[in-house]
């Protein structure tokens, strides 16, 4: 892929046009399952009351749509962990979207956010992408090209018609697709900002995730890229110097969090500063295993208090013109506790962190 990428890149684009009448690669979400996980409440009106689903299978008409009914947000899954298996890490990141969702609609419809503003559009279709246990990284790598091509089909769909896409689930392998469909929607390429202990520069040896955004520098999807709590002895120095040839620069989780040489809304003034000076769409992305005790496919004891990563969502999403949301590699299956803790956890987080971008977008300076 990375050897004949301007064709793919056109490919994937022209077959979009013929083929954007129905939602091919999406799983829509449906009322049936809305049913299943909302529950009501004499005298209380809940998210999933007012946010609006697909009623049919076009998808550029539901779009059309629910852009012309007020929604502003798409909310879209990907439920796979062949990514970061690829990555030769663990799995478990395809159920993210469900314990988010699970919450998400279950929050009260106020004041303070009503709901209508959100189009639950659904998931991406990975059944047939997973692979078993035991297999190789190559063959996991093949699959992720594969996705990769679904999420920008789907994604740059969401974005023409006017939304602004909230990304959950899924390993970091995504914010490849996800900038590759940004650019080709706004005309030019995308700043990325990165809550991430890891850079995700590493070499493109094939597809994993591990190396989203080092494919996108070298597609011409990402013209600046800011990692916000870049671990220090979690980055080789190949990788490292990979990313300063391309321009990339960071804040490292040791700077703020252990020796507080830089207080963090210090740091986010200096960031947003430097994002907007650019003048490009902004993406706000986040992995979720920067943030500690965390369920995901590399959960960490020492990391980003949870409040600290709200505050970067809401402060970047209300200070720069944002493309996206992408928050990716909860994994609620390894939480310590057992599954149902992890949907509980990962959940409740997910539904902060989408609200604190929609406040932070709706409220932008």
């Amino acid at each position: 892929m990375a050897k004949n990428n301007d064709w793919y890149y056109t490919t994937v684009h022209l077959a979009l046009n013929h083929k954007n009448n129905k939602m091919q690669y999406l799983s829509p979400f449906t009322s049936a399952k809305l049913a299943d996980l909302l529950s009501p409440r004499d005298g209380e009106t809940k998210l999933g009351q007012r946010l609006r689903i697909p009623v049919s299978n076009a998808l550029t008409a539901e779009l059309t749509q629910a852009k012309t009914a007020g929604c502003r947000f798409a909310i879209i899954g990907i439920g796979e962990d062949i990514g970061p298996r690829a990555n030769l890490g663990r799995g478990g990141s395809t159920d993210a979207f469900d314990s988010a969702i699970q919450q998400f609609i279950n929050m009260q419809s106020n004041r303070f956010l009503e709901g209508c503003e959100c189009l639950l559009l659904g998931q991406i279709e990975t059944t047939d992408l997973q692979l078993p246990d035991g297999s190789n990284a190559e063959q996991l790598r093949q699959n992720v090209e594969q996705l990769d091509k679904r999420v920008i089909a789907v994604l740059s769909q969401v974005m023409q018609a006017g939304l602004e896409p909230i990304v959950i689930g899924g390993g970091h392998n995504n914010a490849y697709g996800l900038l590759m469909a940004a650019k080709a929607s706004h005309k030019r390429p995308i700043a990325a900002v990165n809550l991430d202990p890891h850079s995700d520069f590493r070499p493109r040896e094939g597809r994993h995730s591990g190396n989203g955004f080092s494919y996108a520098a070298a597609s011409g999807a990402l013209g600046l890229y800011h990692v916000l709590g870049l671990h220090e002895l979690k980055n080789s120095e190949a990788t490292l110097e990979q990313l300063k040839a391309f321009g990339g620069d960071w804040h490292t989780f040791q700077q703020i969090w252990v020796r507080r040489e830089l207080a963090l809304d210090t740091a986010l003034k200096s960031i947003t500063k430097e994002l907007n000076n650019s003048q490009l769409p902004v993406a706000i992305e986040l992995d979720l295993d920067a943030i500690t005790n965390m369920p995901s496919s590399a959960s960490t004891a020492a990391g980003v208090p949870l409040l600290d990563a709200l505050f970067y969502v809401s402060y970047v999403a209300k200070h720069c013109p944002c493309a996206y949301l992408h928050l990716a590699e909860a994994a609620p299956s390894c939480h310590v506790a057992g599954v149902e803790a992890g949907y509980r956890e990962t959940g409740q987080s997910i539904s902060e962190l989408i609200y604190s971008y929609i406040h932070g977008r709706i409220n932008a300076l």
